[in-house]
């Protein structure tokens, strides 16, 4: 795969870094708002609680002062307090950022047919991802969603975080890049290769969670990192022994920081990459824009996730040709 091939065309190149030029100048503005609208939201918290406290000690019990149940309560009200208002100061800044992503991806993607992007939604494909690939978890943060045809197949890439809380403990059970794909044969049930749960994990997921089977694929360093699950014994094993362990182990090679992870559910075809990285992100609002730097490197990420996602697509093709 070549880079090149993905990039757009030095017209529209030339119309890009033309909007970069009209984004850069809101973007000045827009930083220096935000260099002063800080400061100023956080030190009028900072000031009101310090008046406050202040007036609390002028009635309190010597004893008592800077650290009795009303000042607790009021040190913990200016933190929650300051937070919103750090929010409120970054806004336009943030509001800025984001409507020019949403005129920016479309144009850079395309080479992906009939693009589509949001950002903060709930994509269409994710109540089928069979939840044996990612486990327990009852909070789910969607950021950028980018739909569309590659190479002939539809599909749908999402970065997402999934965490389980329960009380104050919160654990996370994803957090990286989906996508969504038609699958060139039907799976006949559900074919999951998801990261090996820890005993506590896999407790709770033999409790609430599936009706599947385990098996294994015969190579010792898969099996140790994977564990294997499906609702069809028969289908899945010469695919899981097969071309799946082939593709886990190029996958393995390709984002080696923690197991990527697969998932068949009929017609549908699930790819999950761990990654911390936002692929998509413009630079913090105070670093101007640069194409070279900043978008560039976005399509290269989206050419190598859509081009990874068209191999593990195969999984199985000549397994179902053969029979």
């Amino acid at each position: 795969m070549e880079t090149a091939d993905f990039l757009p065309s030095e017209a529209v190149i030339a119309g890009l870094r033309k909007d970069i030029e009209a984004y850069e100048a809101q973007r000045a503005s827009a930083y220096r708002r935000t260099h002063w609208r800080v400061p100023l939201f956080i030190g009028s918290v900072v000031v009101f609680v310090a008046l406050v406290a202040w007036l609390f000690n002028a009635v309190a019990d010597p004893n008592e002062q800077w650290f009795s149940t009303p000042h607790v309560f009021l040190y913990i009200g200016g933190f929650l307090a300051a937070i919103l208002l750090y929010l409120q100061a970054i806004r336009p800044a943030r509001k800025l950022q984001q409507t020019f992503r949403n005129s920016l991806l479309p144009i850079v993607f395309g080479f992906i047919q009939d693009v589509r992007y949001q950002h903060g939604v709930t994509p269409n494909s994710f109540d089928r991802l069979p939840r044996e690939t990612i486990g327990v978890f009852n909070r789910s943060y969607f950021e950028d969603v980018v739909s569309g045809r590659y190479e002939g197949f539809a599909f749908e890439l999402y970065e997402v975080t999934l965490l389980e809380r329960n009380g104050k403990t919160t654990s996370q059970a994803f957090k990286g890049v989906i996508i969504a794909f038609d699958t060139i044969a039907p799976f006949p049930g559900i074919l999951v290769a998801a990261r090996r749960a820890n005993m506590v994990v896999g407790f709770f997921r033999g409790m609430f969670g599936s009706k599947t089977e385990q098996l294994s694929c015969g190579v010792p360093e898969l099996d140790a990192a994977y564990e294997f699950h499906t609702d069809n014994i028969e289908a899945a094993r010469p695919l899981v022994t097969g071309r799946l362990a082939q593709a886990l182990e190029w996958l393995g090679e390709t984002w080696p920081k923690e197991p990527a992870r697969v998932a068949l559910n009929g017609s549908d075809g699930f790819l999950l990459l761990p990654q911390t990285k936002n692929f998509f992100e413009l630079p913090d609002i105070s670093v101007p824009l640069d194409y070279a730097k900043h978008v560039a490197p976005m399509i290269a990420d989206m050419a190598t996730i859509l081009a990874t996602a068209a191999l593990v697509r195969k999984i199985g093709v000549k397994d179902v040709e053969a029979g």
